[in-house]
Parts: C-alpha cells; structure tokens; sequence
C-alpha cells in the first residue's frame, strides 16, 4: 500500500463530513417529495401552503431524515470500507467515530419527531419515526441477508410525500395513498439501474441485490424484469391523482408523457439482456438512472403546478 501523504485521499473538512454522514443528496429529494404532499394536503384545506407550520413540518422531517441516514451509515460502516464508493465516508475513515455518530442519529431521530409531534401532529411524528425505523432498524439489515430488500425498502422510501400530506391534514386520505404510489413505484426502474451500475461494489460489499445473483444472466433478467414492470405501472401510478381530482388534464397529459419517456428509457436497460458482462450495459443503467432523476422532480413539479384546490373523493 502506498504510504507518500500525496496518494491519500485528503482530510474531509467536518462540515463536508456531516454533509456526508447525514446524506445531503438523497435528504434534499426526501424533503422535495415531502413537500410536494404538504403543499398538495394544504391546498386541499384552504390555506397558506408557504407559513410557518410547513417550515416546521419539513424542519422535522429533516432531522429524521438526517438522522436515519447517520445510523444507516454507522451499521454499515464495514461494508462500506468494502465499496469504492462509499470507502471515505466518515464514519470509515474515522473522522466521525462510532460513537459521534450514533450520537448524532439518535438524537436527530427523536428531536425530529418530538418536533413534529409537537408543531405538525402525532400522526405525522409517529410515521416519520415508523419511516426510521424502517430504514435503519428492518432494510438496512436485510441488505446483507435477501434481495427482497428493495421491495421492503421502497415502503419507508416512498412515505414522505404521505407524512407531508399528513402534516397539512392529519389524517391519511386517498390522495396520500396515490402520492405513497407515486414514491413507491418509481423507486423501482430506479433502484435497478443503481444495482446494475455499482453491481460489483455491491457484491464486495456482502449486499444482496438483484443484480449481484449469480449467473450474471439471472441477476440481468431479475433487474429488467423488475425494472420493467414497475415502470409499466408507473403510468396509472402516475396519474391516478387526476382520478382522484388532485389534479387536473394538463397534469394528466404530462404525466402521461413523462411515464411513457421513464418507461422508454426502461425499455432500453432491457438490452443489458444482450451481453452483461459488457461495459456497455452499466451505460444503458447509468442513462436510466438519469432519466429517473430528472423524471421525478418533473412530475412533482407537474403536480404542483396543475394542483385542484377543490377535490372530488
């Protein structure tokens, strides 16, 4: 191994280390989605979508967010040292020690809920603890143990459009349901093209994924065939707020068209099926991971823009 102070990595900053710890990335798209539900659930009743209680509400959804990803992160900290990917996260590298962030997530967890319990409701406190500990405490463990983790994943993943609509009602109505089916859905196409693309890091790292079965054959029909499916559903997923009259037909027509774009770049991750081994295959993953990425805040987008204030159950 290399010893010259030049060949390693430098020392992450701790502010750059608590950004990675608490997962910024992935926590500004849960408080995106979460937004969108509270924005939608205030419309419905008739007041000010952008005061002071949404602020507090997404306040406390973002310290358990936060915090879930710190305690993700600290019992997986071995199979991260594993993984390329994930090798200087801080709790690897030691520059947040094991017991810093435990700390840290523990007291993002029960703050955030507290908080929410306090200026939102209980209900909405209690689902985003029962979203935690999902995440940490059921899907993370199962990553090492069966490939059926993503679906069980996908409930806590797909939540926080539903506690942000509970945070404006306090009660969880059809509408909250179909932006859960939503989140839910496209977390599918969407995982799959993150298994292919980091495939053999996955399997260094002991996680049990789709794409890392053996034959590789099988890991590529297992991921299309999901990928595939999912995003087939997507489409009435996609616009069964307009039935429940959340929003309206030109959010109808452009979602329509967005599902059928995810849908078409899904179609295209198929041809992994040709030759998997081939470095082509994670580009195909890699594309359909993009359009994953810029579909979802699309449509989010859509629906806010095309949001019924006057809805019909």
């Amino acid at each position: 191994m290399p010893s010259s102070e030049a060949t390693r990595p430098a020392r992450q900053s701790l502010p750059a280390a608590y950004a990675t710890l608490f997962k910024v990335r992935v926590s500004v798209m849960v408080l995106i989605t979460a937004a969108a539900g509270l924005y939608l659930g205030r419309l419905r009743s008739g007041v000010n979508p952008f005061d002071l209680s949404s602020a507090y509400a997404l306040g406390g959804i973002a310290l358990v967010t936060c915090g879930s990803s710190a305690l993700n992160q600290a019992l997986e900290r071995r199979s991260d040292a594993r993984m390329k990917r994930t090798a200087l996260r801080p709790m690897v590298t030691g520059r947040i020690s094991l017991p810093h962030g435990l700390l840290l997530g523990f007291l993002a967890i029960f703050g955030g809920t507290v908080f929410l319990a306090a200026h939102s409701n209980l209900l909405t406190g209690t689902l985003t603890l029962l979203t935690a500990v999902g995440y940490v405490a059921i899907y993370t463990p199962l990553k090492r143990i069966t490939s059926f983790n993503t679906f069980i994943g996908a409930f806590p993943g797909a939540l926080p459009p539903l506690i942000g609509w509970t945070a404006a009602r306090g009660v969880i109505e059809w509408p909250a349901v179909a932006l859960f089916a939503v989140l839910f859905v496209w977390q599918f196409p969407h995982f799959m093209a993150i298994g292919w693309m980091y495939r053999d890091d996955y399997r260094h790292g002991g996680m049990r994924l789709a794409a890392t079965q053996q034959p590789i054959t099988w890991a590529a029909r297992s991921s299309v065939a999901q990928a595939l499916f999912y995003a087939v559903l997507m489409i009435p997923a996609a616009l069964w707020t307009t039935f429940l009259g959340v929003t309206g037909m030109p959010y109808a027509v452009i979602a329509t068209v967005l599902s059928l774009g995810y849908l078409w770049y899904t179609i295209r991750f198929a041809g992994i099926l040709a030759n998997p081994a081939a470095a082509a295959s994670r580009t195909l993953a890699r594309n359909l991971l993009r359009a994953s990425v810029i579909y979802l805040p699309l449509l989010l987008a859509a629906m806010i823009l095309n949001a019924q204030g006057h809805l019909v159950l």
